[in-house]
């Protein structure tokens, strides 16, 4: 079942448009429905958004739901890489009463764009008779636990079974769907056990490390130290201490492993290891062929 809104201040703004030119690599455009989520994730790196909105309240305690009043052009988002949302997701509670992200789909429903959608919600399923007949389409659900405890912790999203449960019903559909183990939480996220669960229910895996930078570094420092005082040594060697042995030896692991087990994937870990390799490494899919998500 869809997580519920607890109280939070929610304002109406009107916008000129939905898209904005991407700064991401590997994406032409973007599209946040709303500014600032409910689901409040802890290491939520979107936070940085509060500093643009003039809100007071504290991450998750806000959302702007953007009105607009203009369609979207087909010829705008022609042949174009188009993501949904890097600031946001299209899918929180928020979704269900405003219906902004269905109006949005049914705008792009016959452009010829390559549109991925990705979120934490199981709301998505609504929206399935749109979806089903959109070409070039990517649904990626992010989850990186399947312990439920822990998820309630750091997000107030779909459950673990809820995302499971959606991607298995949106893969079924004939969609291509991908698993984002996004961020894999040192010594926390069991990698292997979400795949166990998720199986062939994703088309392609993604991995992306737990990045810890800006104002929410220390709060997920101190919720490691509360909650898994024996991780807070490695927590202290790769955040405070720059050591990215871990992350080296998961990287590797997480590669050797698809490839023994024909599973199609990418790795996007970004420390400055990894960020200074990509240039000559490759991200391997179980057919050998060679990408990054963003390059």
């Amino acid at each position: 079942m869809t997580a519920t809104v607890r109280y939070m201040k929610i304002n109406e703004i009107k916008v000129s448009n939905y898209i904005t030119k991407s700064g991401l690599p590997g994406t032409d455009l973007v599209i946040n429905p709303y500014v600032g989520c409910p689901h409040a994730c802890i290491y939520c790196y979107a936070s940085f958004m509060k500093k643009f909105t003039g809100h007071n309240e504290d991450w998750g305690d806000f959302t702007d739901v953007k009105i607009c009043d203009s369609s979207i052009k087909p010829q705008d988002v022609y042949g174009k890489r188009v993501f949904m949302s890097s600031v946001t997701d299209c899918y929180n509670p928020l979704e269900k009463k405003y219906k902004i992200t269905r109006s949005i789909l049914k705008q792009l429903y016959l452009t010829e764009c390559q549109l991925t959608i990705c979120t934490k919600s199981d709301l998505i399923i609504r929206d399935l008779d749109i979806l089903r007949n959109m070409k070039n389409l990517t649904v990626a659900f992010s989850l990186n636990t399947t312990d439920e405890n822990f998820r309630r912790d750091c997000d107030r999203a779909s459950s673990v079974e809820a995302r499971i449960r959606a991607l298995k019903v949106i893969h079924d559909e004939g969609i291509h769907t991908v698993l984002f183990m996004s961020p894999i939480f040192p010594g926390i996220t069991q990698w292997k056990s979400i795949i166990e669960a998720v199986g062939k229910n994703a088309d392609e895996y993604w991995f992306e490390n737990l990045s810890l930078k800006g104002g929410f570094k220390y709060r997920v420092l101190n919720y490691i130290k509360n909650r898994y005082p024996h991780l807070y040594p490695l927590y202290s060697e790769i955040y405070l201490c720059g050591n990215n042995s871990y992350w080296n030896a998961l990287a590797s692991e997480t590669e050797n492993f698809c490839l023994e087990n024909n599973i199609s994937f990418k790795n996007l870990f970004h420390t400055d290891v990894f960020s200074a390799n990509r240039a000559n490494a490759k991200s391997h899919s179980s057919n050998g062929q060679i990408s990054f998500f963003g390059d």
